[in-house]
């Protein structure tokens, strides 16, 4: 605050603004008068209103929930999203009532408090109270404020968020977080606020779709001495079962996946084919799904499944299928597919498939 003052006398004094120094020019003085009356849920705008509404309510609700969680992160506290969509949404519909802007969490307010060391809510009780001051009385004094040194305020709020640990973690653990994370940042720095957090939100949903079209599928042997089976990548002592190839699907089996998976089991079926011509195994004679990590399908996953029975009756393959959950059983019941199949093609676990089927 002292630094605004002196560098304002400065500018006023020198008057270095007509020598090209920016400042903050005319502000309007008092609080703003009431806008009740100017509120209409009719007419030709609503629905563009309307629209604009929604869409600016969740940019300010993404950004908010964003920077308290960085802030929560920072002091160990926790953060109920629920109670800040309802403290914003009360505050913007009385806000809406005296002409104020949609109003969201500010970062670099946020970030000021954090440095000066605020640690209760009555700091913002306090700033209300000097802001409310400032707009009655001082507002003229900050004509000649220059726009540097507000600017220069924010930076040094600012720069000690930056954490450049986290950065390289993120790069490590995970590149998808890690472009998200610089996009975000440079979209805070050459635009806004609001603009850094849709390129991250934007990919984060396509890491998101990308995740569930693509699911992973993994092969499983038998881990020896055990009647364990697992990823044969992740175990490479474990042993595939001779005449049985056992394909593990790690995702719900939806419309938006269901030709995928299909496409990948089949393609798993002709790579170990080939593997397994040239060596001492078998021909596959079944291919054993297991269904554990499936917790839904939906009528697109369904005839999937009806798809690839078929083609595995053309390759003179058996389809099995191991644990698959109630709710994945209900609609096989449901859709008639167990009776395609073969009730007694459906197993408790990978085991007694094995085991049964004598492979």
């Amino acid at each position: 605050m002292i630094s605004v003052i002196l560098s304002t006398l400065f500018v006023y004094i020198t008057r270095a603004d007509k020598k090209g120094v920016a400042i903050v020019r005319h502000i309007n003085k008092g609080v703003n008068p009431a806008s009740a009356s100017e509120i209409f849920f009719h007419g030709n705008y609503l629905g563009a209103g309307a629209r604009i509404g929604v869409i600016a309510g969740m940019i300010a609700l993404t950004e908010a929930v964003a920077i308290g969680r960085t802030f929560a992160a920072m002091k160990d506290y926790p953060l109920d999203g629920n109670k800040e969509m309802v403290a914003m949404g009360t505050m913007n519909i009385l806000g809406s009532l005296t002409s104020c802007y949609v109003a969201t969490g500010s970062f670099s307010r946020s970030a000021v408090n954090y440095m000066a060391g605020c640690k209760t809510a009555v700091s913002n009780m306090v700033m209300s109270i000097v802001v409310l001051l400032t707009l009655l009385v001082i507002t003229p004094l900050f004509k000649y404020t220059p726009n540097a040194v507000l600017a220069a305020i924010i930076i040094a709020a600012v720069i000690g968020l930056i954490d450049i640990e986290a950065v390289i973690l993120l790069w490590k653990i995970d590149k998808f977080d890690f472009v998200a994370c610089i996009g975000a940042f440079f979209g805070v720095i050459f635009k806004s606020v609001e603009i850094g957090l849709l390129i991250a939100v934007a990919i984060s949903f396509a890491k998101i779709l990308l995740q569930v079209t693509r699911p992973r599928t993994t092969v499983l042997g038998k881990v020896r001495g055990t009647s364990v089976y697992r990823n044969i990548h992740q175990y490479p002592k474990a042993t595939q079962i001779p005449g049985m190839l056992i394909i593990r699907v790690d995702s719900a089996i939806y419309f938006s996946n269901s030709n995928y998976i299909k496409e990948r089991i089949l393609r798993w079926l002709t790579d170990e084919d080939v593997q397994r011509t040239g060596s001492e195994l078998p021909r596959i004679q079944y291919l054993l799904t297991e269904m554990s990590s499936v917790t839904d399908i939906d009528t697109s996953g369904i005839h999937a499944f009806v798809k690839l029975f078929k083609s595995l009756q053309k390759r003179e393959v058996q389809l099995l299928l191991a644990n698959p959950g109630p709710i994945v059983m209900e609609k096989l019941h449901t859709s008639n597919l167990i009776n395609l199949i073969g009730e007694h093609k459906i197993f408790l676990s990978v085991a007694d498939a094995v085991a049964t089927s004598g492979a």
